[in-house]
């Protein structure tokens, strides 16, 4: 399950996060790093989903 997390981490790296964590504080973090840089957000998307 995790490698189909990661990989909706690369496409839309907020619907990884919410996938692991739900409407957590760590899925509003992905969505300002996302709409501030792509990277960043996809970036923040496999390190929670690592994490865990």
């Amino acid at each position: 399950m995790d490698i189909i997390r990661i990989l909706c981490a690369i496409f839309l790296p907020p619907l990884g996060v919410f996938l692991q964590v739900g409407f957590g504080i760590d899925f509003w973090i992905n969505i300002l790093l996302t709409l501030l840089g792509y990277i960043p957000g996809i970036i923040h998307a496999v390190w929670v989903i690592a994490r865990k």
